[in-house]
């Protein structure tokens, strides 16, 4: 187990004032078997009241309004996790996660790449178990992917990342949980933070003997104690930590800091 500290930051600059400021938020770390959260603080600037609700992917949503004017706005969360990736309890059997969804879908980079995998696995007697093939499909997609931040948005689908062959977490999660649904297995993509990073990560999870098993092929790693789950979906469009609307039209700047340090036991 370990005690992680977790910071999370979102400020956004608006080149006029804007109003009528409808916002969502998923910055809340779930309270789960495997992480317990716990001195959770949260503040927002504007202020302005919220009411919270869970969607249908069971991530904690944060909805507010801001009517009046306002040239930024920004939100802070801190809190304390601990973390043990050992006690995560079985999950019911969602179907749902076996179909490609909209930034998944596969054309002709993603077709090749899992026909290559499957031949691949085919051949092979050392993978078989669907959680030694998500690991196989890591390790060839932190080979065909390099890291470029910059070379994708979060609009790019996992086809278009491959095609590239660029890309952030974001394009490796996606990719990789492309492939492994195109081999009948039942892929999950995550967003959160882990220790190594200053910013938001993403991975997968991997649905195994009725658990949920997570595999990182940014790093090509199983996901240990340092990471932290914040949202979960079919692709980075149901995890989107901050989603607004408003009037006004207006350029707009946006930066994202995430700080995750271990603690001693006995740290505060």
């Amino acid at each position: 187990m370990r005690k992680l500290a977790l910071e999370y930051e979102t400020r956004l600059g608006f080149s006029a004032p804007v109003r009528d400021h409808r916002f969502q938020l998923r910055c809340i770390p779930p309270d789960l078997p495997q992480q317990r959260i716990c001195d959770l603080a949260f503040d927002m600037d504007p202020a302005c009241p919220t009411f919270e609700e869970v969607d249908s992917f069971h991530n904690h949503v944060m909805v507010g309004h801001i009517p009046e004017a306002h040239a930024s706005f920004s939100y802070h969360m801190s809190a304390i996790a601990f973390v043990d990736q050992s006690l995560a309890r079985p999950s019911p059997y969602k179907p749902l996660y076996r179909y490609q969804s909209a930034l998944t879908r596969q054309g002709p980079a993603l077709e090749a790449l899992s026909g290559e995998v499957r031949a691949a696995i085919g051949t092979s007697r050392r993978v078989d178990s669907p959680l030694e093939q998500a690991r196989y499909v890591c390790s060839v997609v932190h080979e065909r992917i390099a890291y470029v931040p910059g070379a994708t948005t979060v609009r790019t689908s996992a086809e278009e990342a491959l095609a590239g062959g660029r890309g952030v977490c974001q394009d490796y999660a996606q990719v990789a949980v492309s492939v492994c649904r195109a081999l009948g297995l039942l892929a999950k993509y995550v967003a959160g933070v882990y220790a190594a990073e200053g910013a938001t990560h993403a991975w997968m999870e991997i649905y195994q003997a009725g658990r949920w098993h997570g595999l990182d092929p940014t790093n090509d790693c199983a996901i240990d104690d340092s990471y932290v789950k914040i949202a979960n979906g079919r692709d980075y469009g149901d995890c989107v930590l901050e989603i607004g609307v408003f009037s006004g039209e207006v350029d707009q700047t946006q930066s994202v800091h995430a700080r995750v340090s271990e603690l001693a036991a006995d740290e505060q």
